[in-house]
C-alpha cells in the first residue's frame, strides 16, 4: 500500500492543502490539536528523521522555514513546531513530517 502522505501530496487522496510548490505540500491535520494545525511535508518519500541522512540538510532547513512563513502568512506571532520521530516518538504515519499549531492570531 502506498504512502497516505504520498498519496496525499499526488492528490490521490483528497486533503485541504494550503500550499503546494514543487518540493513541499502543506495540508490541515484531519485530527487537530489547535484551531490552527497543518502538517508540513516533502513530497520525497523520507519515513522518518531516523532516517533522513546528512544530504536532507538543506530539505530540513526549508521545511521549517515553509513552516514558519505559513504561520506567519496566517498572522500567528507566536505557534509550535513538532515533529514526532519513529513510532516510539509518536509518529503515526511513515513519512516525515512537521506539526505547526497555533492558536492565537
Amino acid at each position: 500500500m502506498a504512502c497516505t502522505f504520498c498519496s496525499i501530496a499526488a492528490k490521490e487522496i483528497p486533503s485541504d492543502i494550503i500550499y503546494e510548490d514543487e518540493r513541499f505540500v502543506v495540508f490541515k491535520d484531519i485530527h487537530p490539536k489547535a484551531p490552527f494545525h497543518v502538517l508540513v511535508i516533502p513530497k520525497e518519500h523520507i519515513v522518518s528523521l531516523i532516517e533522513a541522512k546528512q544530504d536532507h540538510s538543506a530539505l530540513m532547513g526549508d521545511m521549517v522555514f515553509l513552516a514558519k512563513k505559513v504561520a506567519e502568512d496566517k498572522g500567528f506571532n507566536g505557534y509550535k513546531l513538532l515533529m514526532n520521530v519513529g513510532k516510539e516518538g509518536g509518529q503515526e504515519v511513515d513519512h516525515i513530517h512537521l506539526h505547526v499549531l497555533a492558536s492565537k492570531a
